[in-house]
C-alpha cells in the first residue's frame, strides 16, 4: 500500500483482492490456493497481497464482512417507535422496488456463503466469520443498550445481544447451506416472510425484550 492510497481505495482494493480469493478457495479449496495464486488472479505482486492481509484466509474477511456492515447499519437506523420487521421491511422496500441500489450484490453474497460453508471444515475461515459474527453481537449490544436505556456492559443487555446475534449467526449459515445445496429455497425469496422470521427468532430468543417498538 502505498502512502497516497486513500482508505476508500484501500477498502475497494481488499474486496478486489477478496473476491478472487473466495472464488479460488471454493474452486479449489484453501490448503491448495496459495498467495501467488491470488496475486496472479487480481494481477498485482505476492507482495501487494501481504501488505493487505496477515494471511491468505484472512483474504475471505472483505467479503463475509461486507454483509455484516450493512447489516448493522440497517440497526442502527432502527427507529424507537418501529417494531423490527417493520424497519427491516421498510429498509428493504426501496431495495426490492429498484429505487436504490443494493448494498452487497448478489455475486458477494454468493461469495459469502460459499465461505460461511467452507467455514465448517476450515478453521482459519471458520475465525473469520466468528469475528464477523462479534462484531454483530458488540453492536448489538450499543443498540439493545439504547432502546432499553441500559448501559452496554449491562449483563442482561449483553445476554440479549448475544442471543440476538445467535439467530443471526445460525439463520445466515442455514439459508447458505440450503441454497449451496441446491435445496428448494422459495420460503427465503419472500423477503417480508423472512424479515418477519427473523424478527419472530429474536424476540424468542430475547425473551421479547428485543423486536417491538419503544415509547
Amino acid at each position: 500500500m502505498t502512502r497516497g492510497m486513500s482508505e476508500q481505495r484501500r477498502a475497494r482494493l481488499r474486496l478486489e483482492i477478496s473476491r478472487e480469493a473466495a472464488r479460488l478457495f471454493w474452486e479449489q479449496g484453501v490448503a491448495a490456493t496459495g498467495g501467488d495464486q491470488i496475486a496472479d488472479a487480481v494481477g498485482l505482486s505476492t507482495r501487494t497481497i501481504w501488505r493487505h492481509f496477515r494471511s491468505k484466509e484472512s483474504c475471505a474477511e472483505p467479503v463475509i464482512m461486507q454483509g455484516v456492515v450493512t447489516l448493522l447499519g440497517v440497526l442502527r437506523r432502527w427507529p424507537r417507535e418501529s417494531a423490527l420487521e417493520d424497519h427491516l421491511d421498510a429498509e428493504l422496500t426501496g431495495i426490492r422496488l429498484g429505487h436504490e441500489r443494493p448494498p452487497v450484490t448478489l455475486a458477494d453474497e454468493l461469495l459469502a456463503m460459499k465461505m460461511i460453508r467452507l467455514a465448517d471444515t476450515e478453521p482459519a475461515l471458520r475465525t473469520a466469520w466468528l469475528m464477523a459474527c462479534d462484531e454483530v453481537e458488540r453492536e448489538l449490544r450499543t443498540i439493545i443498550g439504547e432502546r432499553l436505556e441500559r448501559p452496554p456492559d449491562d449483563l442482561q443487555v449483553r445476554m440479549y445481544a448475544a442471543s440476538a446475534a445467535s439467530v443471526v449467526r445460525v439463520l445466515d449459515e442455514h439459508i447458505g447451506t440450503a441454497a449451496l445445496a441446491g435445496d428448494d429455497v422459495t420460503e427465503f425469496e419472500d423477503v417480508a416472510a423472512l424479515v418477519r422470521r427473523y424478527a419472530r427468532a429474536i424476540r424468542t430468543a430475547t425473551g421479547g425484550a428485543v423486536g417491538d417498538p419503544v415509547v
